[in-house]
């Protein structure tokens, strides 16, 4: 069974560290506030302005002002800072960041990653996501292995405009979690039940198979 949003935010949770700085990226990659494990200190940065942001708020807890880069609302935790979107991407900029969680359209083989532009359709802006790749050197990608036309996502050459050049070298989806090294993907682990054929069928790039590739493990 492909792995679910939340399923691929608890795995992206288990590279965090005490005391790490992160930005999580919009979509998936927000899920990852709900599950920090218990005890560990992490400071969630949010590129509009917000540092320390807590999980995503019940019912009573919202409020309309306190938002990510996504327009979610958001809870902020005890130490939290506000500050403008110029002080934030000054912090991304000056490479403060530990980890960086961000989503993707397309990732190739050298590093590439493309996600901010599909031509035809409508486009918002390339947003933060620019700056989080050139000014961090720890980056996990989060997205689905193949499209919905059973398309694969992970390339020999990005096919989209990309937004950043030879600046990945991990990447989660639904299906595998890999690394990128010397022009191609290594397969480190396989969502439960999935198995290493139907991984390599949806991978476009080159694939290197260890003699055995772990099962994820979930409570």
């Amino acid at each position: 069974m492909a792995l679910t949003r939340e399923q691929m935010a608890q795995r992206v949770a288990r590279e965090l560290q005490d005391g790490f700085y992160v930005n999580l990226g919009i979509g998936i990659p927000t899920l990852v506030a709900n599950y920090i494990p218990d005890g560990m200190e992490v400071m969630l940065q949010s590129e509009n302005g917000l540092l320390g942001m807590g999980a995503f708020p019940t019912e009573d807890q919202v409020d309309a002002d306190m938002i990510n880069a996504g327009k979610q609302t958001v809870t902020a935790r005890i130490g939290a800072s506000i500050f403008s979107s110029a002080e934030s991407f000054a912090m991304i900029r000056g490479g403060h960041i530990d980890l960086t969680v961000l989503g993707a359209f397309e990732v190739d083989v050298q590093g590439n990653i493309a996600s901010w532009m599909i031509p035809g359709k409508l486009v918002k802006g390339m947003g933060g996501a620019m700056d989080l790749v050139a000014g961090a050197e720890n980056i996990i990608v989060t997205m689905t292995h193949a499209s919905k036309d059973g398309e694969s996502k992970l390339l020999s050459r990005c096919s989209l405009p990309l937004t950043g050049a030879q600046c990945i070298k991990r990447v989660l989806t639904d299906l595998a979690y890999l690394e990128i090294e010397n022009g191609a993907f290594i397969l480190k682990e396989r969502a439960p039940g999935v198995s290493v054929e139907e991984i390599v069928s949806k991978t476009a790039g080159k694939l290197i198979v260890p003699d055995h590739v772990p099962e994820m493990q979930f409570a």
